[in-house]
């Protein structure tokens, strides 16, 4: 009888805690529905990439179609202010990269609050930028580039896609930090800045790694640095800026998980645990290295921290380089 009522027990006490578990897992009511994610960029580049990635992952855990919704344009202010307008039960979500950090001291005016109208939920990646010249550049390292701008100031051209992107910002923080002048060539995009860079049309370039890798690899272009304070696994020989001899420099591409602010924190705890869960799994870190990214993965208090130091980091840099743009 004793072993009998003690099988018993330990069985309630399973079934109790798996009832508990699964409590927790559902107390939230969430999701009820499908769950929109708003990419404020277009369809096929690295941020619209990761979304599909993180969307298919939950897509399985909640039992909810996560559907990725692109509204490019302005930006990144469309699809911005849509998600912050939306109501706040968790079911449109936004897809944030770098330049939702940099809007407010770009455009100055905006259509929300990119402060007080978000929750951040999770930091899903981050990946540097490179500093690439074109192989018939007469240099084969940082310094190397610093010493001939400074020998024919304004006759180095590098190029970018479009003002506001992280790869004109990190130009803008390199003359700042190295005192050179260069000009700087805006492109409809990365992809046909990166073009005109291995034609010759532009010499040097700040782009992410994604779409450089190959060109790398076949010696159409030449890295001299990346831009993140510690070495990218994808190219191990490149050293940092810091390294470099450039101080004060740092430039991510970065993309997170941000909810309307008024999202209430049970729901926002599921999203934040679920995902980093997900960008947890060797899966989806093998993806996302198939795109020369890591995937991060972080608490919404970290996250915060993260975005209000890179609101006011770029802040600095933007009123420095004298930068402004106006929302379409």
């Amino acid at each position: 009888m004793f072993k009998l009522g003690l099988a018993v027990s330990v069985l309630a006490w399973v079934v109790a805690g798996t009832g508990q578990a699964q409590s927790a897992q559902s107390n939230t009511g969430f999701p009820t529905k499908p769950v929109r994610m708003v990419v404020p960029t277009a369809p096929g580049g690295g941020v619209d990439t990761a979304a599909r990635i993180v969307a298919q992952k939950l897509t399985e855990a909640w039992g909810q179609q996560v559907v990725v919704d692109n509204r490019a344009g302005a930006s990144g202010l469309i699809g911005s202010e849509i998600v912050a307008h939306a109501p706040a039960d968790g079911h449109t979500l936004l897809i944030a990269p770098t330049t939702f950090s940099t809007s407010k001291s770009l455009f100055g005016k905006l259509p929300y609050d990119p402060v007080k109208d978000f929750s951040p939920v999770t930091l899903v990646s981050r990946e540097p930028n490179i500093l690439v010249t074109h192989p018939s550049l007469p240099v084969k390292s940082v310094q190397d580039l610093v010493s001939l701008a400074k020998t024919k100031p304004n006759t180095l051209n590098y190029g970018f896609g479009g003002t506001g992107s992280t790869a004109s910002l990190s130009g803008a923080l390199f003359k700042l930090r190295t005192g050179v002048d260069m000009v700087g060539v805006s492109y409809k995009g990365n992809g046909p800045a990166v073009n005109a860079l291995v034609a010759g049309e532009v010499q040097v370039m700040f782009v992410g790694l994604p779409p450089t890798l190959p060109l790398l690899k076949s010696g159409k272009l030449r890295a001299l640095a990346v831009t993140s304070r510690e070495r990218s696994p994808f190219l191990p020989d490149a050293p940092t800026m810091e390294e470099a001899g450039v101080s004060d420099y740092e430039v991510t591409n970065w993309i997170g998980i941000l909810a309307p602010s008024a999202t209430p924190q049970a729901i926002l705890r599921k999203i934040n645990s679920d995902t980093v869960r997900a960008l947890a799994e060797p899966a989806v870190r093998e993806r996302f290295a198939f795109y020369g990214v890591v995937p991060a993965g972080t608490t919404a208090d970290e996250f915060r921290r993260f975005l209000n130091a890179e609101f006011m980091r770029w802040d600095k840099v933007i009123k420095a380089a004298k930068l402004r743009l106006e929302a379409n």
